[in-house]
């Protein structure tokens, strides 16, 4: 969001996921999509059927790599000279949009001279990866009519993955392809409700709709509908209260549906954070590793046992129907809100999930037309859409950024925060697999899934797996600077010599023991993505 926000004036999803159908050329990068985000590789699957073309940039030979025209096996942590060489490309080429960077963007020229100081050889042996390549990659982008850039967590968990984003903009908006349908830049959201939750104001620094909480204008309009006095000043990130340690800022945490004992960087640090805390009070619908630490833990009510909104990464605000009642003591968000502000001394009283949109589409204006009698027996509606007569926006930026010129921001490369030496001479990988979610709290209790993924595998090169004398199957130790795990090896060419790969859904392999605390400078991400490690067999 940091990255789009400052080029494009909004951090959402530019088009709409069924586009992608009828794009021409495909870049992804970034991005497992077959696995990560099923749904959305279908479409690329049959924009491929119909002719597109696709590229991929990841520095694993994953399935979607393996069906792509272009597969550029990037080094990690590399993803911005990768970018910039396909721009100078791009520029040297003459397949620039010329009318579109003269009317709709400003800043070109900043750009233009930071990719004329580029040694395109050298820039090509840093990422790894061979430069007739590259300009194959950034013929075909450049010279589509429509080309869409999907991109998720392989881009943003990275020391530099603000800046990452930000080249990814300057690409599109280099080929003119943004503005229009078919074409954009589409992040995919890490999880179901992502979007809406940043939508809501669930971040430090904004309140819903992105008002700026330390805008005067925008946080009296908020004190007046509220009845409060609100601070003037951003919050903390979410890094920023889990690594507080023991002379941290904070001495009561409340969580909902999250689970940072296992998804956060340097577990220990997590840990010794939440049992230093005064109070910790966890909201879930299962005992997570987070919640077992809890002093309270309040049972919340899953999404079949409420009504409400989710709003997906097209920013496509959808409903959820209640289907049965809460069960046993559990309760649904808003009541356990609710009741928990009254006993604060701010009074709640909502009477229905339907009030609540009300008052979110009095307040938060991209979300002015939605109401609950808008959404019913519908496919929902995508922000902006202003009021109730308006239809939605599948796509943005038609006739202006929402910052009004596409700003174009020259980005340079920043080296990752830890790479492998002679004591660690890996390269660490982390990310997802197609059975399981996120940290498991949902999909490890479904029997069916456990029984195609139960346990975390290591993915090693077979040439390192017969240096290090480890077979598939045989359980390996796994040691970083911040802590060791155990894991089973699988023997596979999907990743380079060097490099391993491992999943962070399985308590029983914590693998965030591992991952180093240096993040993003202006976002806060942790880069998940890097980090050096020993292996030895057990």
């Amino acid at each position: 969001m940091a990255g789009l926000a400052t080029t494009f004036g909004s951090g959402a999803m530019t088009n709409s996921i069924n586009e992608i159908e009828n794009a021409q050329v495909m870049l992804v990068i970034g991005s497992n999509t077959s696995e990560a985000h099923p749904q959305v590789a279908r479409r690329i699957f049959t924009a491929m059927d119909r002719g597109a073309r696709l590229i991929v940039i990841d520095p694993r030979r994953t399935l979607l790599a393996r069906r792509a025209d272009i597969h550029l096996a990037i080094r990690p942590g590399t993803d911005i000279p990768l970018l910039n060489a396909m721009m100078r490309i791009i520029l040297d080429e003459n397949l620039a949009d010329d009318l579109f960077i003269e009317m709709r963007t400003e800043n070109f020229y900043g750009l233009r001279d930071m990719l004329y100081r580029l040694d395109l050889e050298e820039t090509a042996r840093l990422t790894g990866v061979d430069l007739a390549g590259i300009r194959a990659a950034a013929q075909l982008y450049g010279r589509a009519q429509k080309a869409v850039i999907c991109y998720c967590l392989g881009i943003t968990q990275h020391v530099c993955g603000t800046g990452n984003v930000q080249a990814i903009a300057n690409l599109a908006m280099l080929t003119g392809h943004v503005e229009k349908e078919d074409t954009g830049v589409d992040p995919l959201r890490g999880q179901n409700n992502v979007q809406g939750a940043c939508d809501m104001g669930a971040l430090p620094n904004v309140f819903p709709s992105y008002q700026q909480v330390d805008i005067d204008d925008y946080r009296e309009k908020f004190e007046r509908a509220w009845h409060a006095c609100l601070p003037s000043q951003p919050g903390l990130t979410l890094m920023e209260m889990t690594h507080g340690g023991k002379n941290g800022p904070l001495k009561a945490m409340f969580i909902m549906g999250e689970n940072p004992v296992l998804s956060d960087p340097v577990q220990a640090r997590v840990e010794e954070t939440l049992d230093n805390l005064e109070f910790l009070l966890v909201a879930d619908i299962f005992l997570t590793e987070t919640a077992r630490r809890a002093h309270v833990v309040l049972p919340a009510a899953s999404f079949a046992e409420k009504t409400g909104t989710f709003t997906n990464s097209e920013r496509r605000v959808q409903m959820v129907r209640r289907v049965i009642p809460p069960l046993g003591q559990s309760r649904t968000d808003s009541d356990i809100i609710m009741d928990l502000s009254a006993r604060l001394g701010y009074a709640m009283d909502y009477e229905s999930p339907a009030e609540i949109m009300e008052e979110i589409s009095m307040l938060a204006p991209i979300y002015g037309g939605m109401q609950h009698d808008r959404l019913e027996n519908s496919w929902g509606l995508q922000w902006p859409c202003w009021d109730r007569r308006h239809s939605g926006t599948p796509f943005l930026h038609k006739y202006y950024f929402t910052r009004g010129k596409g700003r174009f921001v020259p980005t340079v490369h920043e080296p990752p925060a830890e790479l492998p030496d002679e004591d660690y001479p890996f390269l660490l990988i982390t990310g997802r697999i197609y059975h399981q979610y996120h940290t498991g709290t949902m999909s490890r209790h479904s029997a069916l899934l456990s029984r195609e993924a139960g346990e975390a595998l290591l993915q090693l090169h077979p040439g390192d797996g017969r240096r290090l004398g480890v077979r598939s199957g045989d359980l390996v130790r796994m040691r970083s600077r911040r802590g060791e795990v155990q894991v089973k090896a699988q023997l596979t060419e999907t990743v380079k010599a060097g490099e391993i790969y491992t999943t962070f859904h399985f308590s029983e392999m914590p693998v965030n023991r591992l991952t180093i605390s240096a993040k993003d400078h202006f976002s806060q991400c942790p880069e998940y993505k890097i980090c050096a490690v020993h292996l030895e067999k057990v």
